[in-house]
């Protein structure tokens, strides 16, 4: 998987197949309502446990009964890459699971 910048027109390209998710701060983000706080906090865990598999971190934040995510590749500049995709691509398919909207 590639770790080089995506231009502009790839990301915008690449978030019409991710709806809810966002280009914005030089990051992909999305947030995640869940049914509860308890929800919320079992999705941030499989998200880490995927990040941890993927060896691909973002910024990940726990609210009350939400779960955001900012991403993009440190070691490219801090810019948008295929590997952001890969890993909004693995939260988008487990986050139903967990009764995310």
């Amino acid at each position: 998987m590639s770790r080089e910048p995506l231009s502009q027109k790839e990301i915008e390209d690449r978030l019409r197949e991710l709806p809810g998710w966002a280009f914005e701060d030089d990051r992909i983000i999305r947030t995640y309502r869940l049914g509860s706080h308890f929800a919320a906090s079992a999705l941030v865990i499989h998200i880490a446990s995927v990040q941890d598999e993927l060896n691909h971190h973002s910024d990940l934040a726990l609210g009350y009964n939400t779960v955001r995510l900012a991403v993009n590749t440190h070691d490219a500049g801090d810019s948008v890459t295929d590997a952001d995709f890969a890993l909004a691509e693995r939260v988008e398919s487990l986050a139903p699971a967990h009764g995310a909207a």
